[in-house]
């Protein structure tokens, strides 16, 4: 946005902010959040607080304490975000997507910065990760919430969490549990997904996909051609069985001997009849940039092996392929009904293009990835007002368009 645009929005962003005036408990406090907003949303090309706070008139010593150490109600905050979006955007078709972002960062002093594997520049780097839920709902999506990943080089070292901020609570955590964390704390604000989608990194986590049927969530995920289940439901016995052969039987449920072996899902392309010789099915999935998006897909359901070794509940398998660019192939697995239509499965599969539109919008307009500090409150405040300012710009695009 330019300044102009910003300028006659003005009003609108003010009463828009006055929902978030409870979560400060002093008037001077909620007035710097406006500033922090309109920094994000203005044409200043670093929207780090000093620049944020040179272009308000606003001292950037202030500015830096009103992230880092003044009290106000940062959880609240993003509470009020989750239940705008519950109350404002709700729909029946509305989709989660969980997704992570780096960005790199200079020195050893910004919060679990490490050299690490950065998407931002596809390699290793010196870098901050951080896990985030994103929302979609018809032409509407935002991010809603964030958490920095803690690699295990900083929750070791409790003495330079302390230097940072970072409290004694906050540990290791893969970043599945994080994602999981984002997610409950979404729903338990009152905030609904119709359908879960996220990338192969979190699809072929057997425990994150037990742990969204447990939630009875439906997700549409993309799994990596090596994750494997059965084509058909083995042969399962109780027969008493005595391990080598000796001491008491046992009741144990078990596959049966001679049953097959789970194969990957790029195996199952290969050599599994019923699925190598279905024939393909054209869908236009989207019309992107370059035109219409069109994929072919097979379908076939799948059984994953549970923790006890079992089989487990189907599951549909999408093998999706490039019509523009056949060796391009995509594996997705899901949990929804059985009666469930493959374009709704592939809708939801192929909808992260939102999230990555949101990293876009919020590291190109925001500044997102422009956080300078040292401290832990400091960063989750400016995740959780970034999430502020981007739900703003939502619903102004929703209302230009």
């Amino acid at each position: 946005m330019d300044a102009a645009t910003i300028r006659g929005l003005t009003p609108r962003l003010f009463d828009y902010l006055a929902g978030f005036k409870d979560c400060f408990a002093r008037r001077d406090t909620r007035e710097h959040l406006g500033v922090y907003v309109q920094g994000q949303l203005s044409d200043l090309a670093q929207k780090s607080v000093e620049p944020i706070a040179l272009k308000a008139g606003v001292p950037p010593r202030t500015l830096q304490e009103f992230l880092a150490s003044y009290r106000w109600d940062e959880d609240g905050l993003r509470t009020r975000v989750h239940t705008i979006l519950a109350r404002e955007h709700a729909c029946p078709h509305s989709i989660g997507i969980i997704d992570e972002t780096s960005d790199t960062k200079k020195g050893v002093k910004t919060p679990g910065v490490q050299r690490q594997h950065c998407g931002a520049v596809g390699k290793q780097d010196n870098c901050i990760v951080s896990v985030h839920l994103g929302y979609a709902a018809d032409d509407f999506h935002c991010l809603v919430d964030g958490e920095l990943f803690l690699p295990e080089s900083w929750a070791n070292d409790r003495e330079r969490c302390r230097e940072a901020g970072i409290p004694d609570t906050m540990v290791y955590r893969s970043k599945t549990d994080i994602a999981l964390e984002l997610y409950d704390r979404a729903v338990g604000h009152g905030l609904h997904f119709e359908w879960l989608t996220f990338d192969e990194w979190y699809g072929v986590k057997p425990q994150f996909l037990r742990a969204l049927d447990q939630r009875k969530q439906k997700f549409v995920g993309e799994v990596h051609k090596g994750f494997t289940a059965w084509a058909a439901v083995p042969n399962v016995t109780n027969r008493p069985f005595r391990r080598g052969g000796r001491g008491r039987s046992r009741r144990t449920p078990r596959v049966t001997a001679g049953s097959p072996r789970p194969r990957t899902v790029a195996d199952m392309m290969r050599f599994h009849r019923p699925l190598r010789e279905q024939a393909w099915q054209r869908y236009r999935i989207k019309d992107g940039e370059k035109g219409p998006m069109i994929w072919e897909v097979k379908h076939q359901v799948i059984y994953l092996k549970n923790e006890e070794g079992l089989p487990g509940p189907p599951y549909h398998l999408i093998v999706a392929r490039n019509v523009l660019e056949p060796d391009e192939i995509k594996y997705f697995v899901s949990n929804a009904p059985p009666e469930t239509p493959v374009s709704i499965l592939l809708l939801v599969a192929f909808s992260r293009w939102r999230v990555e539109r949101c990293f876009e919008d919020e590291k190109g307009e925001l500044g997102l990835d422009h956080y300078e500090g040292r401290r832990y409150l400091g960063l989750k405040r400016h995740l959780i007002i970034t999430s502020v300012s981007h739900l703003f710009l939502a619903k102004v695009l929703v209302d230009l368009r």
